[in-house]
């Protein structure tokens, strides 16, 4: 048995195999600085002092970014997670404190509901099924709430979107019953293919929209919130309450910017070619692909093999044959004996044909 705990075994196996479908190529330290002092020379030039608490190159990216969704302002902000709460709170200010979410919500599930233990809101759950609600079910909801947030995606139901008429239901809705609407936008960059319509289209009646700098956009962290230029003047001050007014946050920022400029017109390509991976792998006997087809680039991905047997045999593909399928596998699936894994379709796997997906899915099952 391999002793070589399995974080460190599946770094090494991923860097080192030629061939990767799902996600990237995991860096070092080296490389990664190697990367950020390689944008220096290139388009976005940052020749301006440093940043300090949020001026310089913190603001040009809060400008581009609220530019892109439509927004008159954005605030940038350290984590995804004092984004959402500061966005929230803020709400809560003029709304009250009340927040109707989805039980799967990233707040629920991923923040240990950091927005009732430390921001004194409460969540009213909107629907128990593993989708967006719709507004027939919000209409007769029989618990009141202050604010509508919506995850666009939701992630944990299987990175699934409404329909572009399905949303403009919710958003009408929270407009007759004066009910601003946050939309937890975290992959909300490639959503816009499924919906058919721009960012600008989507987020145009939303009053706050969260977005992330390193999901899909690839930067190294951070977070930001667009809305009306009132709403970010004020939501800067729950930043700074929380502590997101850092000394400097350039490296951060600056990769933001790059995955702005590089990965945001690559992602309606990866969003197309999801597709093919996806239909691809279903093939697979007992396999189930969720949603089929995919709503983004993203999707899940069962197979009726216990987790264990499939995560060493992922390794072993990548250590022995250099090809690398998946990311790690989790139990329990949906359903009784089946396993799941994310499945993220970026620059990596734009080489893979049908085909080719197929036969490696082969030489993968033979390894259980």
């Amino acid at each position: 048995m391999n002793d070589t705990p399995v974080q460190d075994r599946r770094f090494r196996a991923r860097r080192q195999a030629g061939r990767l479908l799902s996600g990237g190529r995991p860096q070092t330290v080296r490389e990664a600085l190697a990367d950020l002092a390689g944008l220096a020379d290139g388009p976005l030039t940052p020749d301006e002092p440093v940043d300090m608490y949020g001026n310089g190159i913190v603001r040009t990216l809060e400008r581009r970014t609220a530019e892109l969704l439509g927004k008159p302002d954005a605030a940038y902000f350290p984590t995804g997670t004092m984004a959402q709460q500061a966005a929230l709170k803020t709400w809560a200010d003029t709304h009250g404190p009340v927040v109707g979410m989805h039980p799967l919500a990233h707040p629920e599930r991923h923040e240990r509901r950091a927005h009732q233990v430390l921001s004194g809101l409460r969540s009213v759950p909107l629907t128990g099924a593993p989708r967006l609600p719709t507004a027939a079910e919000l209409a007769v909801l029989d618990e009141p709430y202050d604010v509508l947030m919506l995850e666009l995606p939701l992630r944990d139901a299987g990175f699934l979107l409404p329909d572009w008429a399905e949303l403009e239901a919710l958003y009408e809705l929270a407009e007759r019953q004066g009910r601003p609407v946050h939309l937890d936008g975290a992959r909300l960059w490639e959503s816009a293919p499924h919906l058919g319509r721009t960012l600008p289209e989507v987020c145009a009646r939303a009053g706050s929209v969260y977005v992330s700098c390193y999901k899909s956009l690839g930067g190294h962290s951070g977070a930001l919130v667009a809305g009306e230029e009132e709403f970010v003047r004020r939501l800067k001050v729950w930043r700074h309450r929380y502590g997101g007014s850092l000394w400097q946050q350039w490296p951060a920022v600056l990769s933001a910017l790059a995955g702005l400029e590089r990965e945001l017109p690559r992602l309606p390509g990866y969003v197309a070619h999801a597709k093919v991976v996806a239909a691809a792998l279903a093939e697979a006997p007992g396999a189930r692909v969720h949603p089929a087809p995919p709503h983004t680039h993203q999707f899940q991905f069962w197979l009726p093999h216990p987790a264990e047997l499939l995560n060493e045999a992922g390794l072993r593909q990548a250590e022995e044959q250099g090809v690398a399928l998946f990311g790690g596998w989790r139990e329990p699936g949906p359903q009784p004996g089946l396993s799941m894994t994310e499945v993220t379709v970026a620059a990596d796997a734009a080489g893979w044909s049908a085909k080719e997906v197929t036969a490696a899915l082969q030489d993968f099952l033979a390894l259980l």
